[in-house]
This record gives C-alpha cells, structure tokens and sequence, in this order.
C-alpha cells in the first residue's frame, strides 16, 4: 500500500519510505543503548521501544514535510540518506556522539586524516544505506498535483505527524517523563535528529565570526627589566595521549623508556579542556578557562602566543605535523609540515621527527629576542594507530593493522596504541637533546601536554569526541611533562615541584605557566594558575636575586 502506484508514489508515499528506512537501519545504536536501559523482556517496556520507532519515524516524516516542495523533496531526501548513512557509520562504529565539536572536528578534518577513516565497511553503510536508496529516490516520478492540493497535503502531514507525536508520548508519558528526566544522554544517538540539530547550533554560532572583530590581549606584556638571559621554551602539543598509557605515570609497561633517562617531571593528573583537538588546542592557549571557554570566545580573542608577541622580544614559531592549528597561530610564523618535501622524514606518512629537521638553523637566525617553538604532533591520531609510528618501534605485538577497531581485540589496540607512545617517546628526547645543545646560550625548557585522550574500547567506545560532562576519564586525562635546562633548575625547588606534580591540573594552566616561563609581566598573568609558581626557590619569589622567575 506504500507505493499504490508505483511509478508515481506522491511525496508522502516517498516521504514515508525514506523516513521508516532512516528510523529502522541508521538508529541501530539508540535502539541497542535504549534496550539496555528498557528491556524487552517487559511488555511495558517493549511498547515503550516500539514507540520510540514511531516518535523517530514521525520526526523525521515531520522535518521532511517542513522542506517539502515539487522541487526541493527529493534533494532534501537524498542528503538525509547520505548524511544518516555515514553518522549511523561513525556511531555504530566507534561509538562517537555527533554534537557541535563533533561537526567541528568533520570541518578541521583533512584529507589525509579523512582517508584514515575510510574503510570497507564505511563504503558498505554508505551504499546499503545512501546510494542505493538515494537512487530509488531519484528515480522516482513522483505524482505532483496542483500547488493548493500539495499545500494541503503538507499541511496535513504536518498536522498527522504531530497529532501522533503527542499521541505517542501522552501513553507512554510515564515511561518519557523518565526517559527525558533522566536518560538524556539518549537522545545523542538519534539519527539524523541530533546530527541535524548540531550542524543548525554550530551554523548558527559560526555566523556570528563573519565579522568578527578580535580582542586585543595582554597589550601591556614585557619581559622584565632583570632578564639574565635568552629563553629557548619549545612547547610540544600532543595528539590523543592518555596519561595512563605513559610508564612515567606508573604503567605497566615501558612506553618512556628514553624519558625516563632525563630528569623529566610528569603531571600525572592533568586534564584537557576538551576530548578533540578542535577544541582543546585553541582552549590550551586561551585565557579562557574550560567552564566558560567556546569556540566563539576564543576566536574573537587574542591568544597565548599574541600576548608573547606583544612583548617585541619573542620569536615564535609553529610547526605542524596535524591538521591545523585551530586559529591559535593565525598571526605568528607558521610551517606546515603534514607533507614532503618540507618534511623530509616520511614513509607510509610524514614523521612528528621531520619537524627537528632544520629547526637548530631557525634558532641560529635568531640573533635577539627569546624563543618559543611550538611543535603540533600527529601523535596518536587515531583510528589508524599503525601508521603513527615507523615499523622499528613495533615493539608490542600483535597489533591492530585496520582503522576498523571493532575488528581487533583489545589487546591488539592496546599493542599499537603503545607502540605509538614509544614514538612519542623518542620525539620528546629528541626535542631535549636538541634543547641541551642550546643550552650554553639559552635558558632552556620543554612543555609537553597532550590534547585529549582516547577511548580503546572500554565499555564498547573508541576515539574520542564525547562531550565533556559524559566522557569517560580516558578521554579527558592527557599526558604533560616538563623538563628543565641547567640554569632553569637553579631557580625551582625540583623536589617539591616532583611532588606538586601529582596534584590535579588542566588546560586552564598553560596560559599562565607559560607566561611566567617566559618572564612576561602582564595584567592578564595569574600566578595563582602558575604551576611553577608554588615551587620557585625562596630567594626568587622574594625577588631578592635576579631570576628567570623575578617578575613575581
């Protein structure tokens, strides 16, 4: 009865198809998350699921009618089945929520980043789910009457859609009132609902930087007058690296086997502003604390790295093995090294090692002025672990060789995650023994910290991506660690800033810490958000000696 005449169904007809198609086979993890909470061992509890498909089904009816015309239907149709068939991907897969970061991230995403993503599977969601229908759709001569008798018919729908809607949740209103009270995490995983309200929130916020007029910063930062000496900061950016996943923190295994022979400091309990790179990279460099931090704020505001230059005494670079840097270098030097020939280190990709490359000539062009060398890692960019790292740091085995982690055990996602980290490992000593060379002429400094974490399929997530006050620890919990140069040491009680270290810290920190590394006097600067500070020698916090730290 669906296509009565099925060479000419109306738009219901199709409308109706396409709707019951996207609530049935692109909500498959709602339904599977819904029937955890609401078992179908109870009859109450059965039809409570089987109104659930029918409040979908009739949102989504609903929000086609809304669009519905003689020329836009079939558009409108088709985009949903392509965009319900690759969010039903992402969500079935790995597990992931698609809110406003989470478009975010899709926009900052790359090409080589995307082709990490793609798989067999990926193509079969696609066509099982977008092209074929898509193509039914399009192929469809759809009966057309006149425009009063199609108005009508809208309206109607409309009005049926809505009427069942009301229906639906007025029978059940004992099991919704419970359902939107205290199950709202729910609703997350309904497709294309969610995706669509999303991409509307993150439109509607994404106007608003048209015209966007950024806010001077810390326009009134100099380094202290008693300055002894140039500093040479290089500040690595992280990619998805858990702190539990760092043996410096206490795990099992040896992922820092080359850290743990420098007298490194790690702050095992440090938390990201965010779970994706999009936005905890420019929340790290932002005034901005994570409680009232967004991506609106910080892109209408000056960052760390501008109030650094305002000083007129800080060179600053960025290199970047990532996708991008967020906006947080829009205004500094900035080098791309994602691709050879720049990155003269690449094999199945280009390496976070190629960033090194050249780096001692940038400094030696450096005739005044301190450093600060910002070096944005690929890390452990997930889901293609196995690509993070070159084939003789395969140390853990056996390993996850797909994107596809579902396919892999955990011990085998765990194995190249780690073998990743051993990378990371080997950049970081590294990034310190190009620093230990400088250091005769340079007060020298490493800041590692990580973006996010990852989730590794504990309770069935993966990646990263969900939002904050739902993220599990994994997500949230970064890698960060500091090391010091010689002259820098002089100035901080190592011991006490080893036991300050397990103490809990976040993104919030950074700005500040940053600032009072650089000796930057500014109104913006709060000690009180230094880590370094509380651990300063008695002499320096006095300022009875000349110090790298004698601006507090």
């Amino acid at each position: 009865m669906l296509f009565r005449k099925l060479k000419n169904p109306s738009s219901t007809s199709l409308i109706i198809f396409v709707a019951g198609l996207i609530a049935c086979f692109a909500n498959y993890t709602f339904f599977k998350k819904a029937s955890e909470v609401y078992s179908f061992s109870s009859f109450g509890s059965g039809l409570f699921l089987f109104s659930l498909f029918i409040i979908i089904m009739n949102v989504i009816i609903l929000l086609f009618n809304l669009v519905r015309s003689k020329y836009t239907t079939k558009f409108f149709l088709i985009s949903a089945l392509f965009l319900s068939s690759l969010t039903s991907y992402f969500i079935d897969t790995y597990n992931v929520v698609m809110d406003e970061s989470m478009i975010l991230n899709v926009l900052s995403t790359d090409l080589h980043e995307a082709l990490d993503l793609f798989s067999f599977k990926l193509l079969l969601y696609f066509l099982l789910l977008g092209v074929f229908p898509s193509l039914l759709v399009l192929k469809t001569k759809l009966n057309y009457t006149s425009f009063k008798s199609e108005m009508i018919s809208k309206l109607k729908n409309i009005l049926a859609s809505t009427s069942i809607i009301l229906l639906t949740l007025f029978s059940f209103s004992k099991f919704y009132a419970s359902f939107f009270r205290e199950h709202k995490p729910l609703r997350y995983y309904t497709n294309p609902m969610y995706f669509i309200y999303s991409v509307g929130k993150y439109s509607g916020h994404n106007l608003k930087h048209k015209n966007l007029v950024i806010k001077p910063l810390g326009r009134d930062s100099k380094i202290v007058a008693d300055d002894r000496g140039r500093e040479l900061i290089i500040f690595v950016v992280g990619e998805t690296a858990r702190a539990d996943r760092f043996s410096l923190n206490g795990y099992a295994r040896e992922t820092n086997p080359l850290l743990k022979k420098e007298e490194v400091i790690s702050f095992s309990n440090m938390y990201s502003c965010g779970t994706s790179t999009a936005t905890s990279v420019p929340c790290m460099f932002s005034q901005l604390n994570r409680e009232n931090y967004s991506d609106e704020k910080a892109k209408s505001t000056e960052n760390l790295l501008d109030v650094l230059s305002h000083t007129k005494k800080v060179n600053i670079l960025w290199r970047d093995n990532n996708s991008n840097s967020h906006g947080v270098a829009n205004r500094v030097t900035y080098e791309d090294f994602k691709n050879a020939p720049i990155n003269t280190i690449c094999d199945v990709e280009c390496r976070d090692e190629g960033m090194l490359v050249g780096l001692q000539d940038y400094i030696n062009k450096q005739k005044s002025g301190d450093i600060v060398i910002v070096l944005h890692q690929m890390g452990n960019h997930g889901p293609a672990y196995y690509k993070r790292y070159p084939a003789n740091f395969e140390k853990f085995t056996p390993v996850c060789k797909t994107n596809q982690l579902e396919k892999c055990s955990n011990e085998e996602i765990g194995n190249v995650y780690d073998n990743a980290i051993l990378y990371t490992d080997y950049f970081l000593a590294k990034v310190i023994s190009l620093l230990k060379a400088n250091s005769k002429d340079y007060e020298t400094a490493m800041l590692y910290i990580s973006d996010h974490g990852e989730s590794l399929g504990e309770n069935g997530v993966y990646l990263h991506g969900f939002p904050y006050f739902m993220a599990p620890e994994e997500q949230k919990k970064v890698a960060a660690v500091v090391w010091f140069g010689e002259s820098m040491k002089e100035d901080i009680d190592i011991p006490l800033l080893k036991k300050k270290a397990h103490d809990k810290y976040s993104h919030d920190n950074i700005f500040h810490t940053m600032l009072g590394l650089m000796e930057v006097k500014t109104s913006v600067y709060d000690k009180g958000m230094d880590i370094l500070n509380a651990a300063l020698k008695v002499g320096n916090k006095d300022g009875k000696k000349s110090s790298i730290f004698s601006l507090r």
